[in-house]
């Protein structure tokens, strides 16, 4: 008997600390209408003293969990998509998995920033396909207001934290994988990277001085990579099952700008409806976008039987990837 992939449960967690565009006003100098029109961010989460990626990503797969009716004691790995770790090792997903209880589990974390969610699928994926695995859980969480430059109008206004979870289970009911792309294009790296704190550069006082430690990025490069990559992710992995655009039902695209999810939309000449959104409630959480997004989607009875589902993100690497769900 074939094993198919499927997401059988999802959840999400977001800090209880909620900022508002006025709340930046009162750090750098914008606007709520300037970050309104240029992002479709109206407010953001962001991480208090006592939250961290793990305790985050810890709700998060309990939430996942409960909904597909599942043991933490039945995960067989756990897989944790973040650019913001626990720390540099352990992994987040040994953090998380002591949290949960997850005694049976093996635990690793991956990195390929806001496409890390699809890369985790794909992993998982091809993990129970093998027959190497029945449940796998995958998470993306973030703490990205621990690594944004509060001094940086241009990134500042754009993120915020949190993490989403799915349960992969073999043979289950839910949304069947059908197919993953991933891909990655290291010659753009430095549209999107933190200079500190790693081998290369690590922690001293030059790199805490040159603000080395915060995310930077070139703004007007990464949106064209942006729109272009999610675009021709669709397409392809449409293509590539035998389908077209006209059978897609919804896509869930990485939360990072409304003008780069509208400017998708328009390359695929999809309507609005077509299409999830919810950056203005969160702004981007990196690789928990997607994953927030599809249970939200879920939630609000955008998703039912019969539906294609196609998943797209972008990240730091460059990375894209593109995922196909039936429901």
């Amino acid at each position: 008997m074939n094993n198919y992939p499927t997401i059988t449960g999802l959840g999400f967690a977001v800090p209880e600390d909620v900022w508002d565009n006025h709340r930046l006003e009162k750090l750098v100098d914008t606007t709520d209408d300037w970050i309104r029109s240029r992002t479709g961010i109206v407010t953001r989460h962001i991480a208090s003293k006592k939250d961290s990626t793990a305790s985050l990503g810890a709700e998060a797969a309990r939430n996942a969990l409960h909904n597909a009716g599942l043991d933490p004691l039945e995960i067989d790995v756990i897989i944790v998509a973040t650019m913001t770790p626990e720390m540099l090792f352990p992994s987040t997903a040994c953090f998380i998995q002591k949290s949960i209880e997850a005694k049976n589990a093996a635990a690793f974390d991956i990195s390929a920033a806001c496409t890390g969610f699809i890369y985790a699928l794909s992993i998982g994926s091809s993990m129970i396909t093998s027959g190497a695995a029945e449940n796998i859980l995958i998470i993306g969480a973030e703490t990205l207001s621990r690594i944004v430059d509060w001094e940086d109008r241009n990134t500042c206004v754009l993120f915020g934290d949190g993490a989403g979870a799915a349960v992969l289970s073999k043979n289950g009911k839910g949304g069947r994988i059908v197919d993953t792309i991933i891909r990655s294009d290291g010659s753009k790296a430095k549209l999107l990277y933190m200079p500190g704190g790693g081998s290369l550069h690590p922690a001293s006082e030059d790199t805490v001085r040159d603000r080395m430690h915060y995310l930077k990025m070139s703004g007007k490069g990464l949106y064209k990579e942006a729109t272009t990559s999610m675009a021709d992710g669709a397409v392809r992995i449409l293509e590539k099952n035998g389908l077209d655009i006209g059978d897609m039902d919804l896509l869930v695209p990485h939360q990072a700008n409304i003008r780069i999810i509208l400017s998708t939309a328009k390359k695929l000449d999809i309507s609005a409806e077509k299409v999830y959104v919810n950056i203005e409630k969160y702004g981007n959480t990196s690789a928990a976008t997607i994953p927030i997004a599809l249970s939200e989607a879920c939630d609000e009875g955008k998703i039912v039987n019969g539906s294609n589902v196609v998943l797209v993100g972008f990240g730091s690497g460059m990375t894209w990837g593109a995922s196909l769900l039936r429901y």
